[in-house]
């Protein structure tokens, strides 16, 4: 099995569109592992996405993430990460393919509903900065 980190970001928390989001996730048969509600400062989304520093869009993206609250939740699968992203579609909601997440939800490129890790590697990182392992579930929610 592999994780992932998923984050319903603040436009999606902001648009009540939570249960929808996470209904097309179980749909697609994710674990939900961990979730939690949180509102996260500048500099928390600045370490969270420092990766993306150097980058133009950095400091929107910053601003963006703390400016709500966001739901991160841990999520389980074979290919969890792959199949996730998948599920997302592509950054930019007008090139999504149809039933993905951000084609359904998402109103912007720069407003695109949900993060997803790139790389098991990456959500062990990702996950790690959000949940401390006595807060996940060991085999998901049952």
């Amino acid at each position: 099995m592999e994780r992932t980190l998923a984050i319903l970001k603040p436009d999606c928390t902001s648009r009540n569109l939570i249960g929808k989001v996470i209904d097309k996730i179980e749909a697609a048969g994710f674990k939900i592992l961990g979730t939690k509600l949180v509102r996260l400062t500048e500099t928390t989304a600045g370490e969270f996405y420092a990766v993306h520093r150097e980058r133009p869009f950095y400091s929107e993206l910053v601003e963006f993430m703390s400016s709500g609250t966001v739901l991160p939740i841990v999520l389980e699968k074979q290919n969890a990460v792959a199949d996730f992203r998948t599920l997302i579609g592509a950054t930019d909601p007008a090139e999504a393919e149809v039933g993905t997440i951000r084609r359904e939800y998402a109103e912007s490129k720069g407003m695109n509903i949900v993060h997803g890790s790139d790389s098991p590697e990456n959500a062990a990182v990702e996950i790690a900065f959000f949940f401390s392992t006595k807060e996940l579930a060991e085999n998901g929610c049952e």
